[in-house]
């Protein structure tokens, strides 16, 4: 069966999930979010109303969503296929770009500060982090992981892979993601009894 075509409004945002990907953010107006999905401004603007507050959550809710489908499929094997997946995802991501690329939902997250209300990309950032958090804690639990401890590992891996990616990046080199996935696999191993 043929792959269909993204009608507009996907098309913009995983250009923008794209773009936000390698260049934060805080480097992308609206019109090089537009341009980057090959989107007129004018279509931006009609699908994104409210700028690009809206169109940066709606990239960060789909980039957010991607992963989670793979974390959901890979976590049925248990949290070591999870934490593979997961890892293995994001070194592809980092490796294909040549190091210019690395998690959206971050890139938002860590340049976008809260302020009065919590700007709407930032409340859509710590969205997909909480669901990455809860799938592999329930994981977690699921194979005899204690519930305070299960949520704690859970909160360490989201962190310990997204600060890898910005240390891969920043380096140019993949050692430090290589590095925490041999820790995490041991702290996982130590943890889980089933």
């Amino acid at each position: 069966m043929p792959q269909r075509e993204p009608r507009s409004r996907e098309r913009i945002i995983i250009g923008a999930a794209d773009l936000i990907r390698r260049r934060g953010l805080a480097g992308s107006t609206v019109r090089d979010l537009a341009a980057h999905s090959g989107a007129p401004l004018g279509s931006t603007y009609h699908y994104f109303p409210r700028g690009k507050q809206q169109l940066a959550a709606e990239a960060v809710r789909f980039a957010g969503d991607l992963v989670t489908r793979v974390l959901q499929r890979e976590l049925e094997a248990g949290p070591a296929a999870g934490l593979r997946a997961f890892l293995a995802l994001w070194r592809q991501t980092v490796v294909d770009s040549d190091f210019t690329a690395g998690c959206p939902v971050l890139a938002v997250a860590v340049e976008e500060p809260p302020g009065d209300g919590d700007p709407e990309a930032v409340a859509a950032a710590a969205e997909v982090f909480t669901a990455w958090e809860d799938l592999l804690s329930a994981s977690l639990r699921e194979h005899g992981a204690a519930s305070a401890e299960a949520a704690r590992l859970a909160t360490l891996i989201v962190a310990a892979v997204e600060g890898a990616i910005a240390i891969s990046r920043a380096k140019r080199d993949i050692r430090p993601l290589d590095d925490i996935a041999a820790q995490l696999e041991i702290l996982l191993s130590a943890t889980v009894t089933r």
